[in-house]
């Protein structure tokens, strides 16, 4: 690692970051800007004069005038700005500096240096602009064609806009995010027309308390991780991304307000750093890379050799990563795995996740790129902004042989990281319209080129492969130790635990321990070097193994354990992570340190009492169990939390787990076709959009969503949640329960649009089933979910649930949990026998096979006669006889009516799936 060179790279991406920061600040009406330089002008005004592009006399696009201005303000919470060395800025030992930082970002709509042309380009880019297009752009003032302007605009959610046929999507969308910081609740759209009004000074007024909250959470960035910018700007990315994930980037002319400031922040910086990094590492000259890079913007010099060649050069590398074996590394098997099944899935989750984002930063740091060069991290997949020189190919090549060698030592050759590269030229950044757009070309070689990569492991078809793993592996056998108790097949090497005769791998020990960990701590520390306890009583939970060099460790808040400035200073922190999973529904994620959404919810016991442990009886040894609040709860817990008492003191509801394992259908024709004119920026806030749903809002479901105001959900682990899929296993009935949940929420979140929704699969079975069968079986589900057609619809299969072995719709699903509830109510108030309710499965199986057999067709006959003989047996007979015969009609006529009609004649055998859900909460 270069750190001067990362040094470097971290403020060009610091300037264009924050190129559209003066959009916040002017909307928000910041009084600063208003304040006098002298007897008649304000500083806004002269900012004016310097920044702003001019047409027709008027200046335009006023928030590159607040952009220096909220600099100046923001400047004494960042890292040092001022200085002998800011390459590749002028020194700001002269006040005024022409080429200076701020002028860099401030001017990017009068851009005039080199520098300034970097970032300038790099905003265009990110917005796939044509050069017309652009120049259009430029001259138009803060107001859109939808009757709003930069002020009441909100910004529209790209999920509602996704078309996968060829219909083109509303011209005005009927959905906005509301304007607030990043939380579970602020990720959802609200409907426009109760939200986005005319008012001005209402909208100001909502900028201005947004603005308020940004500048009074910057302040909580460790004053000592300014030391180091590559680390304060990790920082800083997660701020931004809570205070700016719903502002609209742009909200002028034709362009629609789809785009965050966020996402148009983080592509500009990550394709600033690499347009910049391409010139200075080849030590073009700044002359004529300037004069390159004006004559792409320059109608007058379309047709010339400086602007084709800026256009056509590919100077882009698109370094895309992809973790495979995920499935192998979680669910492998070994003797202790079940009895440690809880904490082991929490760890290796979460080690999982962990891999992916220290791939990426080996990736990042090899190449001397900054945070924000990495666009997407999310599901084992991640997405790098690079220079496209033969420098950086060679350090990839060196940066995939260290990955193939960690993952050969330690998992042999069972898991990896794949990494593969794509050069681009800013002519393939270009939205294009409909299918002639060379941006969704891009995509889809992208996309292309990761199925390849997938093929391509360790190097095996390579000129140089990878060494045979089983030599690795008899050399580290110790035959006293035997095979790994935890996953069943890597040599072990240490114990367990001290004194018992149970030993593990390293990898399997630090697993265990992650999910130790994570019960009781908040954050991750990433450093260099191995660190020891910096004062008396501070512990530091050490993982044993280092991960592609770096050392990890986990601690609490800062409260308890410090900020590490030390560490920060002398640059052995590399990164410092906070995992926590949110706290309440609104508040924002954000607590002064970079966030990753890696961590899994777990459930524990709550305040217990005697009636819980009664609950539990019979699990743990009766001396021995205590489960103190906070404690995690083992699988064999979970099967029991849907139990419940009936009115005689006895337990009743089945012993039972419920997997459900899912992801979003079509989500490859959602990035390859789905926008209409589709953008980098938009491609990057699709992605950490989709992502969030899974990574932010579900843990948050399952820890605290409510139904009917009971946490229902509570009990379910997140096996693993992100990207597109997701991963749960808890109490049967409640785990049924939350997956309906679940698609009524993401169908809220995607603003009810058709054409994005998920498949899933639900697996019932015992608790004592190992976890690799409990995966296997909610594959399963999920492919029968994902390939079957149910109801005979005439569309393509998907958007589908599997349950009891039957798939349905997921409008048929929600029908079956209206009759389930009915087939209870009757249940309960007409006393409806066990043999009766049983009965029904057979003739459900009749009804599903009329066809193959014609005695098949008399399941009405066998409904009624039992259904006789029910009434018969509930009503007894009386004086007067008309009387009880007309009840008993009733009560036939009644269960005729939910059972026969609504539930056997409309679901066929599917509506097993109400009589199983109502038969599994009866059982004692």
């Amino acid at each position: 690692m270069n750190s001067e060179r990362l040094e470097a790279s971290a403020r060009v991406a610091l300037a264009a970051f924050l190129h559209d920061l003066g959009k916040f600040a002017e909307r928000a009406r910041i009084p600063e800007a208003m304040q006098k330089t002298d007897k008649d002008s304000t500083r806004r005004d002269i900012n004016v004069q310097l920044y702003c592009p001019h047409f027709q006399n008027r200046a335009t696009h006023i928030h590159a005038a607040y952009t220096a201005i909220a600099f100046d303000l923001l400047e004494r919470h960042m890292p040092a700005l001022v200085g002998r060395d800011m390459t590749p800025f002028a020194s700001w030992s002269e006040e005024n500096a022409d080429d200076s930082l701020i002028n860099a970002a401030a001017r990017h709509h009068r851009p005039d240096s080199l520098l300034q042309w970097i970032i300038a380009t790099a905003d265009r880019l990110a917005s796939g602009f044509e050069r017309d297009e652009f120049d259009n752009y430029n001259a138009s003032s803060d107001e859109t064609e939808y009757r709003k302007n930069h002020y009441t605009a909100r910004q529209w959610t790209l999920l509602e806009q996704i078309r996968l046929d060829e219909t083109a999507p509303e011209k005005l969308p009927r959905w906005r995010y509301p304007l607030k910081p990043l939380s579970p609740k602020g990720i959802f759209p609200v409907q426009a027309a109760d939200y986005e009004k005319d008012d001005n000074a209402a909208a100001q007024g909502e900028y201005q308390k947004l603005w308020d909250q940004f500048k009074a959470a910057m302040e909580e960035i460790p004053e000592a991780h300014r030391n180091s910018l590559p680390l304060w700007l990790d920082h800083f990315d997660s701020l931004w991304l809570a205070f700016t994930h719903a502002i609209p980037s742009a909200t002028v002319g034709k362009v629609r307000p789809d785009v965050s400031l966020y996402d148009h922040s983080k592509t500009t910086a990550a394709l600033a750093v690499a347009l910049w990094r391409y010139h200075d590492d080849q030590k073009h000259g700044g002359g004529a890379t300037r004069r390159e890079l004006a004559a792409m913007w320059d109608r007058q010099r379309a047709e010339s050799e400086e602007a084709r060649k800026a256009w056509d050069e590919p100077k882009f590398l698109l370094i895309q990563g992809d973790f495979f074996g995920i499935q192998d590394f979680i669910f492998a098997t070994g003797g202790e795995t079940q009895k440690r099944a809880a904490k082991l899935l929490r760890g290796r989750s979460f080690y999982v996740s962990l891999l992916n984002e220290l791939a990426a930063l080996k990736v990042l740091e090899a190449l001397d790129l900054p945070s924000t060069s990495q666009v997407v991290n999310a599901a084992g997949k991640c997405l790098i902004v690079a220079p496209n020189t033969p420098e950086i190919v060679e350090k990839l090549k060196v940066v995939q042989t260290e990955l193939d060698d960690w993952f050969l030592a330690h998992t042999y050759g069972q898991s990896g990281a794949g990494l593969a590269w794509l050069p681009a030229a800013s002519r393939d950044f270009r939205h294009g319209a409909g299918q002639d757009s060379p941006f969704r070309d891009l995509m889809k070689r992208l996309f292309e080129q990761l199925d390849e990569a997938k093929l391509r492991r360790f190097g095996l078809c390579g000129d140089t492969p990878a060494p045979a793993v089983f030599a690795g592996f008899l050399n580290a056998f110790d035959i006293n130790k035997g095979a790994c108790a935890i996953d069943g097949r890597s040599p072990a090497c240490r114990p367990l635990e001290e004194g018992k005769d149970v030993h593990v791998s390293a990898l399997a020990y630090d697993q265990i321990m992650t999910g130790h960990y994570l019960a009781t701590q908040d954050r991750l520390l990433v450093t260099r070097r191995p660190i020891e306890p910096l004062r008396p009583g501070q512990k530091l939970n050490r993982l044993e193994l280092s991960i592609f060099g770096y050392h990890i460790l986990f601690t609490r808040s800062k409260e308890a354990t410090g900020d590490f400035g030390g560490e920060a200073r002398s640059g052995n922190l590399a990164r410092a992570w906070d995992f926590s999973l949110p706290e309440s529904a609104d508040a924002p994620l954000w607590d002064g340190y970079a966030r990753r959404y890696i961590n899994a919810y777990v459930p524990r016991f709550d305040e217990t009492n005697a009636w819980e442990a009664e609950r539990y009886e019979g699990i743990e040894n009766p001396e021995d169990f205590d489960p103190h609040p906070e404690e995690i709860k083992t699988l064999n817990h979970l099967a029991r939390d849907d139990r419940r008492l009936d009115q005689d003191g006895n337990w009743i509801g089945a012993e039972a787990l419920m997997t459900l394992k899912g992801d979003v259908d079509n989500l490859g024709t959602i990035f390859q076709k789905g926008l209409e004119r589709p953008t980098f920026a938009k491609m990057a806030g699709l992605s950490r959009q989709m992502n969030a749903f899974f990574a932010v809002y579900l843990p948050w479901l399952c820890a605290q969503g409510t139904e009917n105001g009971v946490r229902r959900y509570r009990n379910t682990y997140t096996v693993f949640a992100g990207g597109d899929d997701f991963f749960l296993i808890g109490p049967w009935h409640s785990t049924l329960k939350l997956a309906q949940r679940m698609k009524a929420d993401f169908a809220d979140y995607v603003a009810g649009n058709p054409d994005i929704h998920f498949s899933a699969g639900l697996s019932m079975t015992k608790p004592g089933l190992p976890i690799r069968h409990l995966a296997r079986l909610a594959e399963e589900a999920l492919d029968d979910a994902k390939s079957s057609n149910p109801d005979n619809r005439k569309s393509p299969p998907k958007n589908a649930v599997t349950c009891f072995g039957h798939t349905v719709s997921w409008v048929h699903f929600d029908s079956l949990m209206e009759r389930e509830a009915g087939l209870t109510r009757l249940a309960k108030d007409e006393a409806l026998s066990t043999g009766y309710l049983y009965g029904l499965l057979h003739l459900t199986d009749m009804a599903a096979k009329v066809g193959e057999k014609p005695e098949n067709a008399l399941w009405h006959a066998y409904f009624a006669y039992r259904t006789r003989r029910q009434a018969e047996s509930r009503i007894r007979g009386g004086d007067d006889r008309q009387e009880t015969e007309r009840k008993r009609r009733a009560w036939q006529g009644l269960l005729a009516e939910e059972i026969a009609r609504l539930g056997i004649e409309q679901h066929g055998a599917a509506y097993k799936i109400a009589l199983f859900t109502h038969l599994y909460q009866q059982r004692d």
